[in-house]
């Protein structure tokens, strides 16, 4: 699809002959636009996301990120590795350059302890309450703003947060028409395309729609990703009402690399090795299965009724709808017929064979919330309802000797439901803001699997949190926090482990100082996040590539966390930030050589105590900005038992990023050219691993503990470079 516009001149005049393509049409139709008030748009439109966002004087630790911030690095890559460079953030991808399954850690707690929200609905999956942005292909294209909370924050919907909450807002209302056409490209066969058009408003309706397309081969062998993504919204807006009807989703097909590299000698000669598929033929000879795969689709429904009821009242209702269905297809060597009831073969009892492994899913329910604001009370009363229901069935598809009929060798369920009711009330008397916020969650969970017995556990959390903020004058201001917080085991906790997994409490204390002014901007805050019953990860991974989990008693996070902006001159910003920090289980008791042993106090898994990041842009002229990114992560242990074989070692890493916009403003109103150049010292270095123990009979007599590592080796220095047509 494409606008061409051709010039020919003839005899004494000249004559516009102009060829219209379905791009065109868009353009013309996105075109015709009427204007509305931006202003009362946009304070009604915050009421989507009021219920979970930090306010500016809120005594909570954040960081705001626009949809400006991230356009200059939307080349493909998914959204964690966009947050790279945001304080306490360490992130990491199974495929090494940034495309397919991605991960962030916020002061050391990975995804399934970070809440994310998507427009106020709860994105984590219910049963594994993990984030798989690989299923959202490109939606940063179709982001508005993010904030990240750090600590426990604000009252939101879905598991606890017990490192941070991730708050994400689709695109807002555009008064006028747009469209775009993005394509990038660069190393290891990476590619994306995307399509993005809006209507603007026209007699009180817009939509807003976008296709992506992205496809990389991964610097780890075999490691590609096949992803398509769609976005699309049909909005209602007036003065008073905004009703969004919201629909996204993606498809994605991506080889699997989830094992690591466990062979040092390749780590250093053979980095992109990978093991997912391999197996040995009849001739003895190595061979890897074609169709090692993960294959899912979701598809996420959502609408909102935004209403201002007066001029001090507006609510919101949202119901959502979304589904999920996919499985993970391996080639199995060996395995016995019996496990997987099927029938011997003749005298033969065990075969090689494929399986799948499915999970079909839906999760729906309504989140609400009623807000009352004058210039010095903002007062939220809100809450949500949701149920999910999942189906969990393996198959085999293929045996050696024969194939088998459709043949569920396992067919289990998990269903729950969430429900919780929050009040949260913000009252400023003279130069001191005083905060609180109580939430009551109920949490109902069913499930059945091969490897524990029935669920049919219920919880129920009361999570306070109260702070005060005070202001010192225009530009700076201090605050301090306190909350607390609990969750419920994930699935993998109950099948990983022997005995029944417990919910963990989290207090978290944080104390803040903030300073804002033309020039500059300072954050500084101090946090002790006390647990009880913490679920650590072990180093190990379970038989799906997924961290084991398990109670740790009591621990803690105590450190300091300095973000700034400084902008010393007209074309130059200097943006910093540091996490020191310590982190420590008490007591901790593991079974080594079948002893069960006091450790006394150990390091957490996976929580450097030093995490540094940085940015330096500069605006020489209008329309060009040069960033040069940097990340340092300290070195981390990945188990919890302080083995010197466990120690990941630190990591910098260097990024330049240029984007040039080119003003056109004749049929196509701009070009922005993007180059990106990641690792750009090509550094050697892995930012995930797994460590695992386990007691073994030895040779000889009594019991050895067997120690084991494994390695997620990243990209050296690769390339990424974009164009986006404007019109």
């Amino acid at each position: 699809m494409y606008l061409f516009l051709k010039r020919q001149k003839a005899k004494g005049k000249r004559q516009k002959i102009y060829k219209l393509s379905l791009f065109s049409i868009l353009f013309s139709l996105c075109s015709y636009s009427q204007e509305q008030p931006k202003d009362s748009v946009k304070s009604i439109e915050e009421v989507l996301i009021s219920g979970v966002r930090a306010k500016d004087k809120s005594p909570i630790t954040f960081t705001n990120v626009s949809k400006a911030q991230i356009a200059p690095r939307n080349l493909g890559q998914d959204i964690p590795i966009l947050l790279n460079y945001l304080p306490s953030v360490v992130t990491s991808t199974d495929a090494g350059a940034g495309v397919g399954y991605t991960s962030m850690r916020v002061r050391g707690s990975d995804g399934s302890r970070i809440n994310v929200t998507l427009n106020g609905v709860p994105f984590n999956d219910s049963e594994s309450q993990g984030t798989y942005f690989v299923n959202l292909p490109d939606f940063a294209s179709s982001l508005e703003s993010i904030q990240l909370q750090r600590g426990v924050g604000t009252s939101t919907s879905g598991a606890g947060a017990f490192g941070a909450s991730l708050n994400l807002q689709t695109k807002a209302s555009q008064p006028n028409g747009y469209a775009e056409l993005a394509n990038s490209a660069g190393s290891f066969g990476t590619r994306k395309h995307t399509l993005a058009f809006g209507t603007g408003l026209h007699n009180n309706f817009e939509m807003n729609a976008r296709v992506s397309k992205i496809d990389s081969d991964g610097f780890i062998d075999r490691a590609s990703s096949n992803l398509f993504g769609y976005y699309f919204d049909a909005n209602y807006i007036t003065k008073s009402t905004i009703i969004k009807a919201i629909a996204f989703g993606g498809k994605e097909k991506t080889y699997q690399s989830w094992n690591g590299l466990e062979d040092e000698e390749k780590l250093r000669n053979d980095r992109t090795y990978n093991s997912a598929g391999q197996y040995t033929d009849a001739n003895g000879e190595t061979q890897f299965y074609g169709n090692e795969v993960d294959n899912y689709g979701q598809n996420h429904f959502q609408l909102h009724w935004n209403q201002k009821l007066a001029s001090k009242w507006q609510s919101n209702v949202a119901l959502h709808y979304t589904s999920g269905k996919g499985y993970f297809e391996q080639y199995k060597e060996d395995e016995t017929f019996a496990n997987y009831y099927l029938p011997d073969f003749g005298a033969v009892t065990s075969t090689d064979l494929v399986r799948k492994r499915w999970l079909d899913n839906d999760f729906f329910g309504t989140t609400f919330s009623l807000n009352y604001k004058t210039e010095k009370t903002d007062v939220i009363i809100g809450g949500a309802a949701n149920k999910y229901q999942g189906k969990h069935f393996g198959e085999v598809v293929w045996t050696q000797y024969y194939i088998p009929n459709t043949n569920k060798y396992y067919d289990n369920f998990g269903n729950k439901n969430d429900v919780n009711f929050y009040s949260k009330a913000s009252q400023q008397i003279g130069k001191i803001n005083v905060f609180a916020d109580l939430q009551y969650r109920m949490v109902f969970y069913q499930a059945n699997s091969i490897k524990f017995n029935d669920v049919n556990d219920t919880f129920r959390f009361f999570n306070p949190k109260a702070g005060i903020t005070y202001t010192i004058n225009t530009a700076s201001s201090i605050y301090g926090y306190f909350g607390i917080a609990n969750k419920e085991p994930r699935r993998d906790d109950y099948e990983d482990k022997a005995s029944k997994p417990k919910a963990e409490n989290l207090q978290d204390f944080e104390l803040g100082y903030k300073f804002k002014n033309n020039k500059a901007i300072l954050n500084i805050n101090a946090f002790y996040m006390k647990y009880k019953d913490q679920l650590v990860a072990t180093g190990a991974l379970n038989d799906v590539g997924s961290p084991v989990f398990e109670n740790s008693g009591k621990s803690y996070r105590l450190g300091i966390e300095i973000e700034s902006a400084i902008k010393p001159l007209k074309w130059l910003t200097v943006s910093p930030n540091i996490t020191l920090s310590t982190n420590k289980n008490e007591n901790f008791e593991f079974k080594r050589d079948g002893i069960l042993t006091n450790l006394g106090s150990t390091n957490i898994a996976y929580s450097p105590n030093l995490v540094i990041g940085n940015n330096i842009t500069f605006t020489p002229v209008n329309d060009l900005q040069i960033s040069f990114l940097t990340k340092f992560v300290g070195e981390q242990h990945m188990g919890n038992i302080d083995a010197k074989k466990s120690v990941l070692a630190d990591y910098t890493t260097s990024d330049f990023n240029i984007t040039y916009e080119l003003k056109i403003n004749e049929g196509i109103k701009s070009i922005v050219f993007s180059g990106m150049i990641n690792n750009i010292f090509d550094r050697a270095y892995e930012s995930n691993g797994y460590f695992y123990t386990y007691d073994d009979n030895w040779s000889g007599p009594g019991i050895t503990t067997i120690e084991g590592v494994g390695y997620y080796p990243q990209a050296g220095i690769n390339l990424l470079f974009g164009i986006n047509l404007k019109f």
